[in-house]
């Protein structure tokens, strides 16, 4: 169900507003250009300055564009348990085909502690969980033990992988089984995760270069790596720019250079400074997505 290319969407504003007309363009832009599947409100989605009823509504919103052409895996994290719990209901009450569930941050809890955080959000609905381990931002790592075990309960069906460890694929294949959904959280290594067994990308470039990004995601699970090396060429220089911040601005101020969206962004965060800006245009003119 979860494969392919699936871009963790922006969440378009404009005067400080979410711009829900705008989603719903970008969602349509998106299914036009082969995307495989949307992740909404995820960090790329400035999940945390959105309210909780921005982060209701953003939801609810790409549900109703997307029409069940594609899946959609709400963003359901907290780094508390009840919170995270009102969430992940609330996106199977939209229709959500799945949730995206961050490793708690800040907080630090053990893998016992993980174990217990993710049954309790496995438990309090009949939605699937795509565990998001994510240890450069929320300074725990679960391990592929913790993984395995988590793996056993009938609604953990996957992972987002953002460790940057092309490894993990294989030793998570050993503790969680081969029909475990092992999606890339990381762009640029997204060649070698799938190569090393992984099914796909939730994928911040994705959101500048949908087709591409479909294009490349389907050559590796045809298993045409040779075809895939050749896009991976034209999208590293836009991986690397558009990381040189924040990955989210660099996302939109690439849409805005489209017309798709507003490059506005939310403090803590502001706008790109002018190198990474140029940068940025001069990754996408050489992937043929500007002059």
């Amino acid at each position: 169900m979860f494969k392919g290319s699936i871009p963790a969407l922006v969440t378009p504003f404009k005067d400080g507003k979410l711009d829900l007309e705008g989603l719903d363009s970008l969602i349509e832009w998106h299914l036009e250009q082969g995307s495989n599947g949307f992740v909404p409100v995820g960090t790329t989605g400035e999940s945390p300055t959105l309210s909780h009823a921005e982060h209701g509504e953003v939801v609810a919103r790409v549900v109703m564009a997307a029409g069940g052409k594609v899946p959609v895996i709400a963003g359901a994290g907290s780094n508390n348990t009840a919170e995270g719990i009102d969430l992940i209901r609330h996106a199977q009450r939209v229709g959500a085909d799945a949730a995206l569930v961050v490793t708690p941050y800040y907080n630090k809890p053990t893998q016992d502690g993980l174990y217990a955080h993710f049954k309790a959000l496995h438990d309090c609905c009949d939605l699937p969980i795509v565990i998001y381990n994510i240890p450069g931002r929320s300074v725990v790592d679960m391990s592929p033990a913790t993984m395995g075990r988590l793996a056993e309960l009938p609604r953990i069906v996957g992972v987002k992988d953002a460790t940057g460890d092309i490894t993990r694929v294989s030793k998570q294949r050993q503790t969680c089984g081969k029909d475990f959904i092992q999606l890339s959280g990381e762009d640029a290594s997204a060649l070698g995760f799938n190569a090393h067994g992984g099914v796909g990308c939730i994928s911040v470039t994705a959101n500048v270069a949908p087709k591409l990004c479909a294009e490349f995601q389907a050559a590796t699970l045809a298993g045409d790596y040779a075809k895939a090396l050749e896009y991976q060429d034209i999208l590293m220089p836009l991986h690397t720019a558009i990381f040189l911040e924040p990955g989210l601005a660099g996302a939109k101020y690439g849409l805005s250079l489209l017309g798709r969206c507003s490059e506005e962004v939310r403090l803590p965060l502001v706008g790109l400074s002018d190198g990474t800006k140029r940068a940025i245009r001069e990754a996408m003119a050489f992937a043929g997505l500007i002059d």
